[in-house]
């Protein structure tokens, strides 16, 4: 039914730039989750507040609504649901999957190298306490390291069908939900139990992360007029949020200048800025998405080109979790032959190479699809992409 959905959206033609934007992301992700990489030091997210993380929620909540939200203005409200209630599906047994192979892979090597990786993954209460931590993880209440983000998705999926209710009666009224529940968060910091121990907090606060995802949800339902790509007052007041960002960021500055340091954390704050999405990531990504499109606006359709990226981007879910369980086991070969820099090199290449190989994969599994969904500019340039994913 999902796989129906999709066909019936995509056929204006795809907008190649959700798929880039995400097969990005995936790549950055990957580097990032990678222990100890040195090419972590060098990501977009270390140059500025918001990082791969905001991108990849945003091109969800807009892919989302590609796929989900049009169901729901066509087929009704229950169908949507339903649509949305397989996916949850889908993605709940995807996390509980890659969280099994991340243990297995963690223990298979502590016995290889006698390196305790388990423990560096977070499992040692779950270890400790394997019937609790059992159902704590089936329930979400337990989340190793590495393994925030799909939980976090399950919560923003489950909270469409109600955002789509209250589009039903004013498209004001979601706009203004997502405002208040993240106002809400930051007031009262409320959250959902989960981490690697009793007690702790999930790491990705869905109910503040929404903000994100449903600003991309609402542009993909036009309940948010795209504003024009234009290199005018909004782009340059942009660039000079990007500019001003990065000495507070830029870890060459702030070791350099600890005060810069210190500014950072007044910003963002460093227990739980991330968490619950302070102000600045969220105003920092939405600058950073509007420069980047502006840029790309002249050059758009070429970005078909970069078919590796795209095809990453198609087939996110399976890229997501390939991205994971690479960069963990990355790192353990890293620990072996050590942290060089042609050793750095070859191991993130190959985990590129990797992202790659099973986004065809699972292309070809899915028959081909992804030749399907070929891009087509858009008609303006304030025009969004209408297919789905």
């Amino acid at each position: 039914m999902l796989d129906h959905a999709a066909t019936v959206a995509q056929k204006p033609g795809r907008d190649v730039r959700l798929d880039f934007f995400r097969g990005l992301a995936m790549f950055i992700i990957f580097v990032a989750h990678m222990p100890d990489n040195s090419w972590f030091l060098f990501i977009p997210a270390r140059f500025g507040f918001s990082s791969a993380g905001e991108l990849f929620v945003f091109c969800s909540g807009l892919a989302s609504s590609f796929a989900f939200g049009r169901v729901f203005t066509r087929e009704g409200w229950w169908q949507g649901a339903r649509r949305i209630l397989y996916r949850i599906w889908q993605v709940y047994w995807a996390h509980i999957g890659l969280a099994l192979v991340l243990m297995a892979v963690s223990v298979a090597a502590l016995a290889i190298t006698g390196i305790d990786y388990p423990a560096r993954l977070g499992l040692e209460w779950f270890f400790a306490h394997a019937g609790e931590g059992l159902l704590r993880l089936m329930t979400l209440g337990f989340t190793p390291a590495f393994l925030d983000i799909l939980p976090m998705y399950l919560v923003l999926l489950a909270m469409i069908p109600v955002m789509m209710l209250l589009a039903g009666v004013s498209r004001v009224l979601p706009l203004l939900a997502i405002g208040a529940l993240w106002l809400a968060v930051q007031l009262h910091g409320i959250n959902l139990p989960g981490g690697q121990m009793p007690g702790a907090l999930w790491f990705f606060n869905p109910f503040a992360w929404q903000a994100v995802f449903f600003t991309g949800f609402a542009f993909g339902m036009k309940w948010l007029p795209m504003p024009r790509l234009e290199r005018g007052g909004m782009f340059w007041l942009c660039v000079g949020v990007l500019v001003l960002s990065v000495p507070v960021n830029f870890w060459a500055f702030t070791d350099a200048f600890p005060l810069l340091s210190d500014f950072h954390d007044w910003f963002v704050s460093p227990v739980n800025g991330k968490t619950d999405l302070a102000l600045p990531l969220y105003l920092h990504f939405l600058a950073s998405a509007y420069v980047a499109l502006v840029l790309v606006e002249p050059v758009k359709t070429r970005l078909a080109d970069f078919r590796p990226i795209v095809l990453v981007g198609q087939q996110a879910l399976a890229t997501f979790m390939a991205s994971i369980v690479l960069a963990w086991t990355g790192g353990m070969v890293l620990d072996q032959i050590g942290r060089g820099v042609v050793e750095t090199a070859l191991v993130n290449l190959t985990g590129f190479a990797g992202l790659i190989a099973i986004a065809a994969i699972a292309r070809a599994y899915k028959g081909g699809k992804g030749e399907a969904r070929k891009a087509a500019p858009v008609s303006t340039p304030r025009g969004l992409p209408q297919p789905a994913e």
